[in-house]
């Protein structure tokens, strides 16, 4: 008999499943999100992506132009009524900004995309919560308000506050996609005082 202590020993030790893949993707819940359109960077992610466990995006921006995040589908698309563990067009998230650009923003937007550089529509189904006025799910530590615009963007404006250089801002909301596609996007835009 071979003793428990050896036997331990002896199994294969595997890595912990990491977070980034090779090809550049960062691995979180149902989805991947990737930066590599350029002109920020992805420094961490977690979660889910459910109300309780929300994916944490961590950003670094080393500009305020706007840069664009690539979300894909890693697992087969279904309804929500198939219950956890599918690619289900909804998505509670809370993006970390690392202010590194070196200017204070004073606004922040966002603005999904089906279509690399189309607006969205109503009919493609893709919005921050289309279905509701007002959402529980939208929030910033940073910004005291928000807007939104559903035709023709798809667009999320926080404002009445500033992110100062080298300083952190986050932003909670729920993306939902009722015709759920296996690529959108999410354009992300620090706005800096006007000259």
């Amino acid at each position: 008999m071979i003793p428990l202590a050896l036997l331990v020993m002896t199994m294969p030790v595997s890595a912990p499943a990491q977070p980034v893949d090779d090809l550049g993707r960062w691995h979180a819940g149902a989805y991947s999100y990737s930066h590599e359109l350029g002109g920020f960077a992805i420094v961490g992610i977690s979660g889910e992506g459910t109300e309780s466990d929300p994916v944490v995006l961590t950003q670094e921006f080393l500009s305020a132009s706007p840069v664009t995040l690539v979300i894909r589908a890693e697992r087969p698309i279904r309804s929500p009524l198939f219950g956890s563990g599918f690619a289900n067009g909804n998505i509670h998230i809370r993006v970390v900004a690392i202010n590194n650009s070196n200017l204070p923003w004073l606004e922040f937007e966002f603005e999904l995309q089906e279509h690399l550089g189309e607006p969205s529509t109503f009919g493609d189904g893709l919005s921050f919560d289309q279905r509701k006025t007002a959402s529980s799910y939208i929030a910033s530590d940073t910004y005291a308000e928000y807007s939104r615009d559903y035709e023709p963007y798809d667009r999320l404006r926080f404002f009445n506050g500033y992110t100062d250089a080298r300083k952190t801002s986050t932003f909670d909301f729920l993306i939902t996609d009722f015709t759920p596609r296996s690529v959108f996007y999410l354009v992300q835009d620090p706005r800096i005082p006007s000259s």
